[in-house]
């Protein structure tokens, strides 16, 4: 097995601007390297052969995390345990949040990045999953400008998306979670660190008791992440119960035809599917009620310290 890389071009932009004009003076022929942890293996297997290789690891301008009008940007080349770690992304998405620490290995997270895992978008991923679940938006910048992306829209097939070849993402932008939500990535892999057999996103929110708002995408199941709206409508305006999750995974599942493999057949993915929703429904709604308790609680005790006198 090949394990030197071939010869490449490499280029370094100062900027993004740069790395913009790189893209559109080599287009289709260039790949960008930012945290590498999928493309330096392809490369190695001779699976990928760009000619140029752009490497924005030193743009600092497309890191960090942000919170502005009810969503969370993210900078495309933010790593994944900065993310991890972050104390907004970890109140605001729940569901990134459960799902980062079961991104490969520590050395994996630190150095790939947000930006890197959708733009490479392996379908078995977690992170296609959260995106699609939680109706990201990705934003891709060319010479014409920025392009704004919706999930929906982003995965086109096994490791493709509908990036073009002169554009760079540069920003992905999630919905902040509203009060009473939970949420849970529930995933069965061969070993710690692997690639998902079958991976769930799950998030939920109860207002009232009663869900309000229903989030569940697969991985693994498919070229693409998918997800479950016949699952998610018959979840909402509903009271969580045992039964009500029963009848939710039959749903998800109904109609899906997954992949077999040396991991397993299309019957066993389908029953691993059906399990992972069950349970990520239940722990989503856990945290949900655990939600709502704690910010219920910190409502009353700031009341009762403003009628101190």
């Amino acid at each position: 097995m090949p394990v030197k890389l071939p010869h490449v071009e490499y280029e370094v932009p100062a900027t993004v601007a740069e790395a913009v004009e790189l893209l559109a003076e080599h287009q289709g022929e260039a790949s960008v390297l930012a945290g590498g942890q999928s493309l330096i293996p392809l490369m190695a297997l001779r699976l990928a052969r760009p000619a140029v290789l752009i490497d924005i690891n030193g743009l600092g301008e497309m890191s960090g995390v942000s919170v502005s009008g009810g969503q969370v940007s993210i900078g495309a080349m933010t790593r994944e345990y900065v993310a991890e770690e972050s104390e907004t992304v970890a109140g605001a998405v729940p569901l990134l949040a459960a799902a980062l620490p079961l991104i490969g290995h520590e050395a994996i997270r630190s150095r790939g990045t947000i930006g890197g895992s959708l733009a490479h978008a392996d379908p078995a991923a977690e992170l296609p999953a959260v995106a699609l679940a939680l109706d990201a938006e990705l934003v891709v910048r060319s010479r014409s400008g920025d392009r704004v992306v919706p999930a929906a829209q982003w995965f086109e097939g096994y490791l493709a998306t509908s990036r073009r070849p002169d554009e760079i993402l540069v920003e992905v932008r999630f919905p902040a979670a509203g009060p009473g939500t939970g949420a849970a990535f529930q995933e069965v892999a061969r070993r710690h660190g692997d690639f998902a057999i079958v991976g769930l996103a799950a998030s939920l929110t109860l207002a009232d008791g009663a869900i309000s708002d229903a989030r569940l995408a697969f991985a693994g199941l498919a070229d693409v992440p998918v997800r479950a709206a016949d699952a998610e409508g018959l979840l909402v305006g509903q009271e969580p119960s045992a039964e009500l999750f029963e009848e939710a995974a039959r749903r998800a599942t109904d109609g899906i035809d997954p992949p077999s493999d040396l991991n397993g057949s299309p019957e066993y993915r389908k029953k691993v599917a059906a399990t992972l929703v069950r349970r990520g429904l239940r722990e989503a709604a856990d945290r949900a009620r655990q939600d709502s308790a704690r910010k219920n609680s910190a409502r009353k005790n700031s009341a009762h310290a403003h009628e101190r006198p």
